[in-house]
């Protein structure tokens, strides 16, 4: 009988040690074993250890996602993140990655098509050949997440909005808080600015992004994935229709004109656009001040002339 007893108490541990051993940064990961180790299937024959008591590094996620998008597994049920500070014309692609989840500096997908990228993976050159070229990683050193939240909410005090903010964003993610630098409201459109910058930190900011990014576009990469981003502002919970994601490095990109798709060329000639539009209204104010100074000093003389006149005649 004492047998029976300590079979079911060893049966009834392994059950909640089995229970226990999940990752809840990543639940495509597959964990067992005592102590508890989680893997992640990037390629066939080819599994991740992970350290889930952090967030996952964007690198192994991307791999990841299209290996389970060949293989018709679940993935994103959203578009591509395709807006970015300079557009990511190429999305999701299957990066090359360094054994602890940094993108390799050069990525090729598999192809004879390379192309450099920034420490967030986005691409940052044109497309070369096998020999292109990529020196060095070029770190993504702020991250802006444009969120647009749904309507019918009401945010009026905007220290209060940027104090959620900033706690749900330290809380969710399990980051400092002072990596948020900036929260800006603006209340008819609906729009939450949010930078994350780096600093002295060793905080992945761009994986942040990324995680925020399936949050919100209804994909959360969390095990316990039924909860969302969501801050709470005077007890009522914030939720989200849109979310941007701007990555700016620490150096300029090297894309050239004669490369440049359709959708980047419309922007610059937007741009330019503007710019001209703006030089013709200076333009414009510029020659109407000088009419009117022409036409103040005209006056002038005028008077001038009549006083003389006057003089003379007396």
């Amino acid at each position: 009988m004492m047998s029976f007893v300590v079979f079911l108490v060893l049966v009834s541990v392994a059950a909640t040690t089995a229970q226990n051993c999940v990752c809840n940064t990543m639940k495509w990961a597959t964990c067992d074993g005592s102590p508890c180790e989680c893997k992640i299937t990037l390629a066939d024959q080819v599994k991740q250890t992970l350290d889930c008591t952090k967030l996952i590094p964007k690198c192994f996620l991307m791999k990841a996602e299209m290996y389970r998008a060949k293989k018709g597994l679940s993935t994103r049920s959203a578009g591509k993140p395709t807006d970015h500070a300079f557009v990511d014309n190429d999305g999701i692609y299957d990066p090359d990655c360094e054994a602890n989840g940094v993108f390799k500096a050069k990525q090729c997908n598999n192809s004879d098509t390379c192309w450099c990228v920034n420490s967030a993976g986005v691409r940052r050159t044109d497309k070369g050949g096998q020999d292109l070229k990529c020196d060095k990683l070029v770190e993504t050193v702020w991250v802006q997440t444009q969120l647009k939240h749904t309507e019918g909410v009401n945010l009026n005090d905007e220290a209060k909005l940027k104090s959620a903010i900033v706690r749900a964003i330290a809380e969710r993610y399990s980051v400092d808080d002072k990596l948020v630098t900036e929260v800006k409201y603006d209340k008819d459109s609906r729009t939450i600015l949010v930078d994350l910058k780096k600093g002295a930190s060793n905080v992945d900011i761009a994986t942040v992004g990324y995680y925020m990014e399936k949050d919100i576009k209804v994909l959360p990469l969390f095990y316990n994935d039924s909860k969302k981003f969501s801050p709470s502002v005077d007890s009522n919970n914030v939720t989200f229709e849109n979310i941007l994601v701007y990555y700016v490095d620490a150096e300029p990109p090297t894309f050239t004109m004669k490369r440049l798709t359709a959708g980047v060329v419309a922007v610059i000639v937007v741009v330019v656009l503007a710019i001209v539009a703006g030089l013709v209204v200076l333009f414009i104010s510029r020659k109407r001040e000088k009419s009117a100074m022409y036409q103040k000093a005209e006056q002038t003389r005028e008077l001038d002339e009549m006083q003389k006149e006057q003089l003379t005649s007396s």
